[in-house]
């Protein structure tokens, strides 16, 4: 019987050490995973505070009027000393939308580093490589930014989903050296990240233009009111695409047409 008793404490005391083993364990790993957190946050937290720094140097550049009729004015010589790839300035009035436009010869360089060359995670604002520089040459110029979750780059561009928000947005400025287009917003949609038809840049003429912008028009989100009548008056269009994240698509649009071919509503 006394032997019993004994095996039953040791039974019990094995079990109590693994008891606190486990216990140990588990706050080991819950103190790991906190440290780790805390290590994501803090990294996170960092490099979005150099986008906030890259973003204001960059801004240093160019000159906003307090009137949103009146286009920025852009230092080019000191913008292409920074760096040459610069061709060109995209500004949305009411939006933080306001960065220089960079072209390479690939799609991928400029998603990982900013407009002065540094890495960065936030990139820069980039025109699709086989547009012509410095854009509003080709039937449509792509531009792509980023959906940041601070809030820069294109994230209030994929906000005009919302129609309100959209219809607040009356003009988006781009510009270059030798070039101001004064736009607007014409109609926003969602398509598949793997959709490649939409990298169309020339077109054979303006009804096939027409003809590309209306197939997208069907699928539209948010518009113009008189989008589709106002696509037959097109020569040129600038598109912003960012990420979106919605099953099934992946990349939010925006469809921009100058002001002196789109008319008055």
């Amino acid at each position: 019987m006394a032997s019993r008793t004994g095996d039953n404490a040791k039974d019990q005391g094995a079990a109590r050490r693994r008891g606190n083993l486990i216990s140990t364990l588990l706050i080991v790993v819950g103190v790991g995973l906190l440290l780790a957190a805390g290590g994501i946050f803090g990294y996170n937290t960092y490099n979005y505070h150099k986008i906030d720094e890259n973003n204001e140097r960059v801004a240093e550049y160019v000159k906003l009027s307090d009137d949103d009729d009146t286009p920025p004015n852009v230092d080019w010589a000191a913008l292409k000393a920074m760096n040459p790839d610069v061709i060109g300035w995209l500004q949305v009035p009411g939006t933080i939308v306001n960065y220089p436009v960079l072209h390479t010869d690939n799609n991928e360089y400029y998603l990982d580093h900013a407009p002065d060359r540094s890495n960065s995670i936030g990139g820069s604002v980039f025109m699709d490589f086989e547009n012509t520089p410095p854009g509003m040459v080709d039937g449509q110029t792509i531009v792509y930014g980023h959906h940041m979750r601070n809030g820069s780059q294109f994230k209030q561009i994929a906000d005009m989903e919302d129609q309100k928000l959209f219809d607040g947005i009356k003009t988006v400025w781009y510009v270059t050296e030798n070039g101001v287009y004064n736009m607007e917003p014409l109609f926003l949609y969602y398509l598949n990240e793997n959709d490649t038809e939409v990298r169309k840049f020339k077109f054979d003429d303006t009804n096939a233009l027409h003809d590309y912008l209306r197939s997208y028009l069907k699928v539209a989100k948010t518009r113009r009111a008189d989008a589709d009548a106002a696509i037959d008056r097109l020569s040129h269009v600038l598109t912003l695409s960012t990420c979106n994240y919605y099953d099934g698509y992946g990349r939010t649009l925006l469809v921009c047409a100058l002001k002196s071919e789109v008319g008055n509503q």
